[in-house]
């Protein structure tokens, strides 16, 4: 292990969910590839993800929480946006 793992495993979601930029990818592409307990890490995730989706994928959220999400998306994202 090296001392930018837990970097790497915070952005295991990101990784997964293609919201990296390409050199950002790259690079934790790279390091699973020679990292065994981060590997073993983004397959967990992966296995997860997996079984959430099969889980709740048939399902739809009722259009009020929906909304309510959505509010709270918009609001997190503005307020960032303020505070830089």
């Amino acid at each position: 292990m090296s001392d930018k793992c837990p970097d790497y495993v915070a952005n295991l979601y990101s990784y997964i969910d293609g919201e990296l930029s390409a050199e950002e990818y790259e690079e934790l592409r790279q390091h699973l590839l020679d990292c065994p307990p981060c590997l073993t890490e983004y397959e967990r995730d992966m296995l997860l993800k997996k079984l959430v989706k099969r889980a709740c994928g048939r399902e739809q959220a009722p259009e009020q929480l929906r909304s309510v999400i959505m509010t709270q998306i918009s609001y997190s994202y503005t307020q960032v946006r303020y505070e830089n």
